[in-house]
């Protein structure tokens, strides 16, 4: 069990100090990038692998890994061209890269055999989509349980709350949209474009009530992503994700779908299509602040993978295909 202080540490959505000691595995992706991946937790106990969003890093997961190591294997990686992934050569970057590498690390960090819980926040839910969609034949072998994690499979422009505009112009909206995020994507963050820029990734991707740290994390994880790669991987996310939606046909394992009701970068609405949508449904939360909410409610986060991997290997109760608000 946690304790007290490390209960109102999580429900504070205060950044726990450092990452638990875990080992380092290098890993080749198929085009031969080289992948950071972290190992934390016992080294017989149940996998759970961790995929981050965007200008993120296997930092952001710090409540997750602090908490689900207690009992669990927790396998973390950092997306190609960020964290300590190397950046990829030209053309390295789209869909089928970002499910390829997934079912790379699925390869090298698990026994064979072995299947694992595996969640996905924002880019890194993106990730799990286009590997189930990808890979089908591989989700049975390598997944016990998925979780999509405040993201979309598509109609990111037309969703992005940037700024409102009435119908008649909703196609100047999409195409101001992603001129901005193109825009802020490259912008290295020095000088005077600094300020500028933490204030727009706190606007579009932290929620007002998180804790000062949330927001500050979130800025300085941009910050040391390299620009080409922001740039290359907000290009492939807009272009590839419009009004085609992955398939998600294949994710025929028992999958839990968390949304934010004030998520500004991919609103609730992509959530609910998500779960209207995926073929095994086991449970649709949505909680209250913006799109970090790994971090802005851990702790409601943490205890719905808990469940999800209880429910996945048939050791606790049956979960409700149900939904819940939790503030």
């Amino acid at each position: 069990m946690s304790s007290p202080r490390s209960r109102r540490q999580l429900r504070a959505g205060t950044i726990p100090a450092a990452l638990p000691s875990g080992r380092t595995v290098a890993v080749r992706a198929a085009d031969g990038t080289r992948l950071h991946v972290e190992v934390f937790g016992p080294p017989d106990g149940y996998p759970i692998v961790l995929a981050h969003g965007i200008t993120c890093a296997i930092r952001v997961w710090g409540h997750q890994i602090a908490d689900l190591t207690r009992d669990y294997r927790v396998i973390a990686y950092d997306h190609r061209g960020h964290g300590r992934s190397e950046v990829p050569k030209r053309g390295g970057y789209s869909l089928t890269h970002l499910a390829s590498d997934l079912d790379s690390v699925l390869e090298a960090t698990l026994e064979p055999g072995e299947r694992a819980v595996i969640a996905g926040h924002s880019m890194g839910g993106i990730a799990i989509s286009a590997w189930s969609d990808r890979y089908r034949h591989r989700v049975a072998q390598r997944a016990d349980g998925v979780a999509l994690i405040n993201t979309t499979t598509g109609d990111l422009l037309a969703h992005v709350d940037l700024f409102r505009v009435p119908p008649p112009l909703q196609q100047v909206r999409v195409q101001t949209a992603r001129r901005v995020l193109l825009t802020f994507g490259n912008t290295p963050i020095v000088g005077p474009a600094n300020l500028a820029v933490r204030r727009f990734v706190h606007m579009l991707a932290v929620g007002g009530e998180a804790d000062a740290s949330v927001a500050s994390l979130i800025c300085d994880l941009f910050a040391k992503t390299p620009a080409a790669s922001r740039g290359h991987w907000v290009r492939v996310l807009v272009d590839s994700l419009g009004p085609s939606h992955i398939s998600l046909e294949g994710l025929t394992v028992p999958t839990l779908v968390i949304g934010s009701t004030r998520d500004r970068l991919l609103p609730i609405v992509a959530s609910h299509r998500i779960a209207s949508t995926a073929p095994n449904l086991v449970r649709f939360v949505e909680l209250s602040g913006g799109h970090c909410s790994i971090l802005e409610h851990p702790e409601a986060v943490n205890r719905e993978l808990r469940d999800l991997v209880e429910l996945a290997t048939g050791s606790g109760r049956t979960l409700a295909a149900d939904s819940g608000i939790i503030s």
